[in-house]
């Protein structure tokens, strides 16, 4: 679980990885070749998307003015 913004930016630069690398599997290799590989990837990526919402929602909810 992300719980600081060192944390939060890390997992943005991660993501940013994941999904370069995910593409260049896609550029590389046809529909059917390396498909666990990209599925762990894609899996990764949606984890890294889903903590990074979590983060946001908690950040939001701290910085947010009371009503």
């Amino acid at each position: 679980m992300i719980t600081t913004e060192i944390e939060y930016e890390k997992a943005q630069s991660e993501l940013r990885d994941l999904q370069d690398r995910l593409a260049r599997l896609q550029r590389e290799h046809p529909i059917g070749e390396n498909g666990l590989t990209k599925a762990e990837i894609r899996k990764l990526i949606a984890r890294l998307n889903e903590e990074l919402a979590v983060f946001e929602g908690s950040e939001e909810a701290r910085t947010s003015p009371s009503t």
